[in-house]
């Protein structure tokens, strides 16, 4: 199977990277994109299929994923339309903000794939949510190739177009408010003596331990919590003095302020 990529910006380089990583081929992955100074470097380390143009990479690949920016998405979905319709080759988008119905009304209705990763896929740990045109059945062909090339680099969920903006807020930009949970864990064990490296690393190995047991726990986070907290205990004052601060609020609000952006553009 080739895949070919429309736009290769940084959502496009780390799904790339992670497939590679991954042990996909770089010779079956086609890309392009308005300016090859930006990536030429990058498809030569990754022994990636340089072509000359959107159309090219249409015609040549089974599954094209456009990773363009949203405002020439239109444009350039009507300039490989003739490609994706002589084989009616699946179609993933990773564009924000495009949906499936505006998507087929330009390119015809067949198969649409509309996919929101995060940029987790680069480790080979992204959570990607997938909606699918027609009954959203990812297991038929050949929907399911576009799936199979996500779960390469990390987990996958079915979700409803519906539910893109919500998804997006927690798996999309979510990373980012982890990182800065790390690090305010780590500029507080500066603040009590450690060196920022060894206070990061702490932190950021904390978190990636926590999160393996929430998915492997057959209780929630709110159970696991009261694992760690021992009455009168050093856990309990510290997670009481965060919530005094609003911790739980402010993530809330973050997400809230996350989807009414999304929602505003």
């Amino acid at each position: 199977m080739k895949v070919g990529f429309i736009g290769v910006g940084n959502m496009a380089k780390a799904i790339i990277t992670g497939m590679v990583k991954a042990g996909f081929s770089g010779e079956d992955i086609l890309v392009h994109s308005g300016h090859l100074e930006h990536y030429e470097a990058f498809a030569k380390q990754n022994q990636l299929v340089i072509e000359a143009s959107n159309e090219a990479v249409a015609k040549k690949a089974d599954v094209v994923v456009l990773a363009v920016k949203p405002t020439i998405a239109e444009a350039v979905l009507r300039s490989i339309k003739a490609e994706l319709q002589t084989d009616k080759k699946l179609l993933a988008s990773v564009v924000s903000g495009l949906s499936i119905a505006q998507m087929q009304a330009i390119i015809g209705n067949w198969p649409v794939l509309r996919v929101m990763p995060n940029v987790n896929v680069e480790i080979g740990e992204g959570m990607t949510g997938l909606a699918a045109s027609g009954n959203l059945n990812l297991n038929l062909a050949p929907i399911k190739n576009g799936k199979y090339i996500f779960e390469l680099v990390g987990k996958v969920m079915e979700i409803s177009e519906a539910d893109f903006s919500t998804f997006g807020a927690i798996a999309g930009s979510a990373p980012a408010y982890a990182y800065f949970f790390i690090d305010a864990l780590s500029r507080a064990g500066v603040k009590y003596g450690l060196t920022k490296q060894a206070a990061t690393e702490i932190a950021a190995q904390v978190v990636n331990g926590s999160a393996k047991m929430v998915l492997a726990a057959d209780e929630n986070p709110a159970a696991l919590i009261d694992k760690v907290s021992s009455p009168g205990g050093t856990t309990v004052a510290g997670f009481l003095a965060m919530e005094e601060a609003g911790f739980m609020t402010s993530v809330v609000k973050g997400i809230d302020a996350t989807i009414a952006k999304e929602t505003e553009e």
